[in-house]
């Protein structure tokens, strides 16, 4: 017998373990929100519907490891798009989408405003589908569909987002295709903003990044950049520090780094492609009450528009094509895993 037989001899029902569920909340400034509870065993995430399809939270054995900002889970509001007034809807979570008209701080060119990275972390998903379903062996669990910025006589850019797991497995694939629908190019800005957070970051994290160095973003940053690798206690006031990494992926093209809290025996990795992601940032938040390290794979500068604008390096989308990311997630459980996932980056690394 396979182990879909084997499993259900032990379960009445597949809800017991593994599940994909629709929750809507009701109070504060999340009333309203749509999102999708997945239960994969020992892991469980939750997906926002309302907002991009973009992982609100993660945990593992109960152990949270995503970070929530101090405006908490929200909807869409007026601060969305309202130049700094963003910094009050940014809430965090596993990870954010940062794009498509611009990924950095709010900005005005040629007469047109681009907000605090860009629409799409705030647009709503259509086209929804949660589903839990057994293909062989392999209990499946996906929540996709797909989000659109669109203007009147402007863009018509689709982001179609599906996530997996598989049940018994400690990995989370998000696969993103976007596809100009416009008969124009269209830019295609684009940062994941994966956020990890206490407990697993604490000051016994560790990073392990292919990077041939970190160069600040900043005066704030500079000074600091010998200790990328690693989080510091919490510091009351503290202001933010942005690394620029050059990243190094491996002969495949491939980009893998680990996030490790060796005392906790977690750790996650993530793997991806720099073919259209070739840029990374790192963003070390040590101030008290904000205390977060965010992993930024991205295809544009983290100076924002009007840099890249200045350059004419605006990354772009011509008539109905498309570009295809995957991001895969993988839980790393106990010494023996860390130990594994640690050799093979250094053996890929030096």
């Amino acid at each position: 017998m396979g182990r879909r037989t084997d499993l259900m001899k032990m379960v009445g029902s597949m809800q017991q373990a593994a599940y994909v569920r629709p929750v809507m909340f009701t109070e504060g400034r999340a009333a309203g929100l749509m999102a999708w509870d997945v239960k994969n065993g020992p892991l469980a995430y939750q997906v926002m519907a309302g907002k991009c399809l973009d992982v609100n939270q993660l945990s593992y054995k109960g152990i949270n490891m995503s970070f929530l900002s101090k405006p908490g889970l929200q909807g869409r509001n007026h601060y969305d798009t309202n130049g700094q007034e963003a910094v009050r809807s940014i809430m965090g979570g596993f990870f954010f989408t940062s794009g498509s008209e611009n990924i950095c701080a709010p900005c005005t060119v040629d007469g047109i405003d681009y907000a605090m990275h860009g629409r799409l972390r705030t647009t709503p998903a259509e086209h929804l589908r949660g589903d839990a379903f057994w293909e062989g062996d392999d209990y499946i669990l996906t929540v996709s569909g797909e989000m659109r910025e669109a203007a009147l006589f402007g863009q018509n850019t689709v982001l179609r987002r599906e996530i997996t797991s598989v049940y018994g497995e400690k990995t989370v694939t998000v696969k993103d295709t976007f596809v100009n629908e416009s008969f124009r190019d269209e830019p295609l800005m684009l940062l994941y903003h994966i956020n990890i957070g206490y407990p697993f970051l604490d000051e016994n994290t560790r990073l392990y990044i292919p990077t041939g160095g970190a160069v600040p973003r900043d005066e704030a940053a500079a000074g600091h950049e010998d200790a990328w690798d690693r989080m510091d206690p919490p510091k009351d006031n503290e202001p933010e520090y942005v690394f620029i990494h050059d990243i190094r992926p491996d002969g495949d093209g491939t980009v893998t780094l680990l996030a490790v809290n060796e005392p906790l025996g977690l750790g996650l990795r993530l793997s991806y492609s720099a073919e259209n992601l070739p840029k990374f940032m790192e963003w070390k938040s040590t101030a008290s009450g904000d205390y977060v390290i965010g992993l930024e794979p991205a295809n544009s500068s983290v100076y924002g528009r009007p840099w890249d604008e200045e350059r004419g390096t605006v990354h772009r989308l011509a008539p109905f094509a498309s570009e295809t990311n995957v991001l895969r997630f993988t839980i790393l459980d106990g010494a023996e895993e860390i130990s594994a996932a640690k050799a093979a980056f250094f053996g890929t690394n030096g």
